[in-house]
């Protein structure tokens, strides 16, 4: 029989029960200590935090831009944004029977008979049916609605040499067929220096205008223009200028009247002087001077917010064989492009191009540069040749030497200048492309 635990037994079995309770108890407070803390911090934390205030949605009739991108005023005639680091000037000509020409000869009479080579014997059509196709893109299709629609109430000029008036008579055929018999006109001023296409119902007018320096010079006659001693007047962008104010869209070539092979004779002072003063400079510095006039007035005489401006580059020559065929042959009897690549032809275009690049990156007036000079430069088969009316009787000699008298200068309509349009109007309406 075991013994009663005595009263100290007792009293010291209580005192560790509620030693025990009270360790348990002190953990289990410091537990809860423990998580009301972590809880308070989490909680400070988040009442602490501002959350941003949502602003009610706002409708609008302006469409959404990408967040990515920067939203940009469209520059006049500009129809939208377009792909971007497409270069449409780089790329190949590819035969496309089935698009191309975009109209007969015979169904444009505004084609000047220096340009018409079937009406003139030119026996095949095949410089006709090819499309040029840039790399890593599509060039947008010639679109005569949408040019024309865009052009009511407005005015399109080309200003130039003959090499513009082609482009010129190029765009009008392009659209032309849209414009009823009764509803379209063409007339010449100032001894034929202007000519005017007008479409009566849109009010609209698209002409071309004679100033193959673009500048003053003893050149300007539109008519009788062959001068062999030419001089150009420095400072004289108005002369001609004056003409140009007010045009929407205007379209500026210049470069084949520069090239004599000799210094340019530039005339200080007024044609009208009794005692001129002329001095003579290389091609490149008088290419520059009218670079920098061209600059300045465009951009002392433009609204930038209406007027569009384009330049269009050296249009090339095919009147030597340097593109691997016999020695001697010109563009007489060629009838397929070049397909090498890396053809370029004269080496004076390089300086040309190079002035321009120079003095077009300082200019304050937004210019495009529509550079045809390239993909030109491979259609050795695209030129009149022999195929034009001839204002002089030809001379047995030249009878017996076809290639002595062919015309590797101008192009045939429709051709090559045709797709000159499609650029300016892909940079017209799609500015993005480069």
């Amino acid at each position: 029989m075991k013994a009663p635990l005595s009263s100290s037994t007792s009293s010291s079995s209580g005192i560790l029960r509620r030693s025990r309770l009270s360790t348990y108890l002190y953990i289990l407070l410091a537990f809860i200590v423990f998580i009301a803390i972590i809880h308070g911090e989490y909680s400070i934390a988040n009442f602490g935090r501002v959350d941003p205030i949502i602003p009610s949605p706002v409708i609008s009739t302006t469409p959404v831009k990408k967040r990515e991108k920067l939203v940009v005023q469209l520059p006049s005639f500009a129809v939208e944004e377009s792909e971007e680091g497409c270069d449409i000037f780089s790329g190949k000509w590819v035969k496309d029977e089935l698009t191309r020409p975009h109209y007969d000869e015979s169904e444009c009479p505004y084609i000047q008979p220096q340009l018409t080579c079937r009406t003139h014997g030119r026996p095949d059509t095949e410089y006709q049916k090819w499309r040029w196709q840039p790399h890593g893109c599509d060039l947008p299709r010639f679109n005569a609605t949408l040019m024309l629609e865009s052009l009511r109430g407005k005015r399109m000029m080309f200003v130039g040499d003959s090499l513009n008036r082609g482009q010129y008579v190029s765009m009008v055929c392009l659209i032309h067929r849209l414009i009823p018999e009764d509803k379209k006109s063409m007339e010449t001023y100032n001894n034929d220096a202007l000519t005017v296409f007008r479409v009566k119902d849109y009010n609209a007018t698209i002409e071309f205008y004679w100033a193959p320096f673009l500048l003053e010079s003893n050149s300007d006659n539109a008519v009788v223009h062959r001068i062999s001693d030419r001089i150009v007047r420095k400072g004289s962008m108005n002369k001609h200028g004056r003409h140009w104010k007010g045009v929407d869209i205007l379209v500026f070539n210049t470069y084949l009247w520069w090239v004599t092979g000799q210094d340019m004779k530039i005339l200080k002072g007024s044609f009208k002087d009794v005692e001129k003063e002329i001095m003579q400079i290389s091609t490149e510095d008088a290419y520059r001077m009218a670079m920098k006039s061209l600059l300045r007035w465009v951009t002392r005489n433009l609204d930038r917010e209406k007027t569009r401006v384009f330049f269009t580059s050296m249009s090339p020559t095919h009147s030597k064989g340097n593109w691997g065929g016999e020695a001697g042959e010109n563009c007489y009897n060629q009838t397929t492009p070049i397909v090498d690549p890396n053809y370029w032809g004269s080496d004076s275009r390089k300086s040309i191009m190079k002035v321009i690049g120079e003095e077009f990156s300082k200019s304050e007036f937004p210019i495009t540069f529509l550079n045809i000079t390239q993909l030109s430069s491979y259609r050795k088969d695209a030129h009149t040749s022999i195929y034009k009316k001839q204002w002089n009787p030809l001379t047995t000699e030249q009878l017996a030497n076809p290639a002595s008298y062919a015309d590797c200068i101008h192009w045939c309509l429709p051709g090559l200048q045709d797709t000159w349009n499609e650029l300016l109007f892909a940079k017209l309406f799609h500015p993005d492309l480069i």
